[in-house]
Formats: C-alpha cells, sequence, structure tokens
C-alpha cells in the first residue's frame, strides 16, 4: 500500500450512511462560527452520487424561496455529521439533473412503497356507532 492509500484509508468514515440517488435526505452539517460550534440542517432530494473511496460525493437540491438550491457534500468530511433517509423514490436514472429543468408539478417522483403496513386506525373501517 501506499502512502496516499494509508492516509485515505484512516481518514475514511467507519459507518457510511446508506442512501441512494432519489431519497429525500436531512444533511447534519457541523458549522464553526468564532469559537462555537452548531449543526445545521439541510434537506432535500440527492440528485447525484459520485466518486469512490474517500473523494465520494453528493448533491442534495432543493427549493428556497422559488430558487433552486445545490449543494454537494463529501461523504466523509468531518462536517457531514449525519445523513438521514426520510422519503424513497422509484428512479431510474443515476442522475437527476434533468429535475433542474423542472419546477412544481412538473418535478414530482414516484414514491417507493416498502411493503410496510400502515397503521389500523388510518386504514381500517368506519366502526358503526351503536
Amino acid at each position: 500500500m501506499n502512502m496516499v492509500e494509508l492516509i485515505e484509508k484512516e481518514n475514511m468514515k467507519k459507518k457510511i450512511p446508506t442512501f441512494q440517488v432519489g431519497d429525500v435526505v436531512d444533511v447534519h452539517i457541523k458549522i464553526v462560527e468564532g469559537d462555537k460550534e452548531r449543526i445545521q440542517i439541510f434537506n432535500g432530494i440527492v440528485i447525484a452520487k459520485k466518486g469512490s473511496s474517500i473523494r465520494e460525493t453528493f448533491t442534495v437540491r432543493r427549493i428556497v424561496q422559488g430558487e433552486g438550491v445545490e449543494r454537494v457534500f463529501p461523504i466523509h468530511s468531518p462536517n457531514v455529521k449525519d445523513v438521514k433517509v426520510k422519503k424513497s423514490y422509484k428512479i431510474r436514472r443515476a442522475k437527476l439533473y434533468y429535475l433542474r429543468d423542472k419546477s412544481g408539478k412538473a418535478a414530482r417522483l414516484k414514491e417507493k412503497f416498502t411493503g410496510k403496513k400502515k397503521d389500523k386506525k388510518t386504514t381500517g373501517k368506519k366502526k358503526k356507532a351503536t
């Protein structure tokens, strides 16, 4: 193993979050302002994943006040504390760059069904009052 591989291996995260393109995620980012630290959450849809090993990145897109905002995050960055998957969509492309040109209902995606049963309270039949 050469020196570059050794340095990369020791800086990689042990636990990598599992998500894929088309997932709606919350990315928890560490922000340092002066001597204070805080966690900021950036939520949106993952439109791309690139690279491998320590150079792997993912792009998250969301709409803020009518404008599209995209951020690229390195997966192994110490500033990326957590990535939580909120929702998954059925996607047949590796990159969702076509969403940049779409807005509103045109940018809708088909939701992926996980096969989990819903609560009986919401799906059950109404009971008759006696």
